[in-house]
């Protein structure tokens, strides 16, 4: 029989308090497993550049206000708004002027382990001396930083007060699992799979319909929030099949292993087929297409670039011969975003047993894990049309 203490049965309404990323700086943490995301960044910054450089500058005496959504508690978004202010340092410099003072906003759901963040932080600068000065402190940075948590399929920022909006790996994301993905009389109900991939098509068209939905939420609340002249960079997990059911990398973490995982625990009655049954992955990996027609049906942002960018392997391994490490490596990775969702479901004690069956299965896997694992993402470039 299916042990009953544990099991937490978590609503869709409920998602927004509890998504986040696996906290702290344990070994399955996403501080510890964002290695990959770090490396498939720092490949994107040339992209980056090209829309800073787009970017309208505004009088030095008004603060430049950046924020990313979907930071996360790890040190890349750091890096990242770092490379942000100072190629616009650049810039004001290029053209003879002082650069501004410059806002930084850190933002994620509720439940984002913000002190984690805020822990990696470097010490502000002294903002008593001049710009230089502040540039010239080794390991201190040169903006005011804020945490902002809710969702960013809402209004987060006052009527255009931000110039530039940056998001990596997170708008594939959904605000919800689709209902109709859950109700057993439903077409689209997800029988015997915890993720999209190899679903029926009316599962696959819920999970788009949701995606579509939340995004056309999203460019909404951003075309109120960001300055004239403003610009956003957005990098989500994307696919190159037509075939929504395939998923790609995304279809590859969740869809196999994990999957698998989860049909040992009802196999071996430590959880029954509903339990399972009721826990989706609320991930979508759009096309292009899929993208483009919300940017184009939003109608407030100009497309300056949208294209689909191989982002490479989401394991980080030291040694890549060592199954055991590859096998480790895959379920930390599983566990860093989804270990939230499934403790919830689930409870701590059958999580821990569903992520060491993820990590034997992927071990004995090893090989084809690391040859097939690959990561494509949508990187889309995006400026405010004038009115």
């Amino acid at each position: 029989m299916a042990p009953k203490g544990d099991n937490v049965v978590v609503s869709n309404m409920k998602l927004e308090r509890m998504l986040s990323m696996k906290g702290g700086k344990g070994e399955s943490s996403y501080a510890n497993n964002s290695k990959a995301q770090a490396l498939h960044a720092r490949s994107m910054l040339h992209l980056l550049e090209e829309t800073l450089d787009g970017v309208q500058l505004n009088s030095p005496e008004v603060p430049f206000v950046v924020v990313d959504l979907g930071c996360s508690c790890g040190s890349n978004t750091i890096y990242i708004v770092d490379v942000i202010i100072k190629h616009i340092i650049k810039r004001y410099e290029g053209l003879g002027y002082e650069p501004p003072e410059f806002s930084a906003f850190f933002s994620d759901l509720p439940s984002n382990d913000f002190n984690t963040l805020f822990q990696l932080l470097p010490p502000l600068a002294n903002y008593g001396g001049s710009m230089e000065e502040c540039l010239a402190a080794n390991n201190h940075r040169s903006y005011f930083a804020a945490g902002v948590p809710g969702s960013f399929y809402r209004r987060l920022f006052p009527a255009r007060s931000i110039d530039v909006f940056h998001s990596a790996f997170s708008l594939h994301w959904l605000s919800q699992v689709p209902e109709s993905v859950l109700d057993k009389k439903s077409m689209a109900y997800n029988k015997g799979r915890v993720f999209i991939q190899g679903a029926d098509e009316s599962t696959a068209k819920a999970y788009r319909k949701q995606f579509q939905t939340d995004l056309a939420r999203f460019l909404r609340s951003r075309s109120q929030e960001v300055k004239r002249g403003g610009s956003m960079f957005l990098v989500c997990l994307g696919r190159t099949s037509v075939d929504p059911t395939d998923q790609g990398g995304a279809g590859l973490l969740f869809g196999t292993h994990f999957q698998d995982a989860w049909d040992d625990l009802v196999q071996e009655e430590l959880v029954n087929s509903d339990k399972r049954d009721n826990f989706n992955i609320p991930v979508y990996a759009p096309s292009l297409q899929d993208f483009k027609e919300v940017v184009e049906a939003d109608g407030s942002f100009a497309i300056n670039k949208l294209e689909v960018f191989k982002g490479g392997s989401p394991l980080v391994v030291s040694q890549p011969d060592d199954a055991a490490e590859v096998g480790r490596a895959l379920a930390n990775c599983c566990r860093s975003v989804s270990g939230v969702l499934v403790d919830a479901h689930i409870g701590d004690r059958l999580s821990e047993e569903l992520f060491l069956r993820v990590e034997r299965r992927a071990t004995s896997h090893a090989k084809d894990l690391l040859e097939q694992l690959q990561f494509f993402h949508i990187v889309a470039s995006l400026s405010l049309i004038h009115a």
